[in-house]
């Protein structure tokens, strides 16, 4: 990789479902738009939703921004199912197999007329975008950088870690861990959690950050500083 490789699009997955990745893709996009930088989010896919995607409507929330002409047209998310489940299965009940070019030609348009992508998956990095295509192997297929967001609910660690040696065997490059503190129940499993994570990092990925995503208070959203994760 070149010294000045600057990518433009990074994908945004997590440990599993409900780890908090739409909340953080937001707070990161309110951090980088604060900071000057022209950037919008996208969501791969988007299920148990009809019309423009309720993870998009959030992100636009967070970075408090109305909805833009890419997120009306459905640019943003261009795959939209109505069946609460996995891609490859939803997109079976409604009958709509999806449409991965579609997928790449609304990358193209974005990254033509954004410095930067936020681009948050559906669940984890084994799900299944289509019965022979895994949400990791589209990952390395495009070679996006990964931020991974993990939580404090209990299980996290194992997840987490085999997420992260997923990412190293598949050769994948990652940007940097968010920890979402959400639940956060004990605080002995929080701090305990960031050192395990933090040790791993060292151990296996040397310059990767690890930021910290507080529980959000009365609503109100964390400015958090991401800028270790780009470069």
């Amino acid at each position: 990789m070149k010294p000045n490789y600057q990518p433009k699009t990074y994908f945004i997955t997590g440990i599993d479902t409900d780890c908090g990745k739409t909340i953080v893709t937001g707070i990161i996009a309110k951090f980088l738009k604060k900071s000057g930088i022209h950037l919008t989010t996208q969501k791969l896919v988007q299920t148990g939703c009809e019309g423009i995607s309720e993870d998009i409507l959030k992100h636009r929330e967070i970075m408090e921004e109305p909805l833009s002409v890419f997120d009306k047209d459905g640019t943003t998310c261009p795959i939209v199912y109505s069946y609460p489940a996995s891609p490859h299965l939803a997109a079976e009940i409604d009958k709509m197999p999806i449409d991965l070019k579609k997928i790449e030609k609304a990358s193209e348009k974005l990254e033509a007329s954004y410095d930067r992508i936020l681009l948050e998956g559906a669940g984890g990095l084994m799900v299944p975008l289509t019965r022979d295509l895994l949400t990791i192997d589209w990952i390395q297929q495009k070679n996006c950088p990964v931020i991974l967001v993990t939580s404090a609910k209990l299980g996290s660690i194992n997840h987490t870690l085999m997420s992260l040696e997923i990412i190293k065997n598949r050769r994948i490059e990652l940007a940097g861990v968010i920890y979402n503190h959400y639940p956060a129940h004990s605080s002995l499993i929080l701090e305990d959690s960031v050192k395990i994570f933090r040790n791993y990092l060292k151990e296996n990925f040397k310059s990767v950050p690890l930021v910290e995503v507080p529980v959000l208070e009365n609503g109100q959203v964390p400015i958090v500083n991401c800028q270790k994760i780009f470069r």
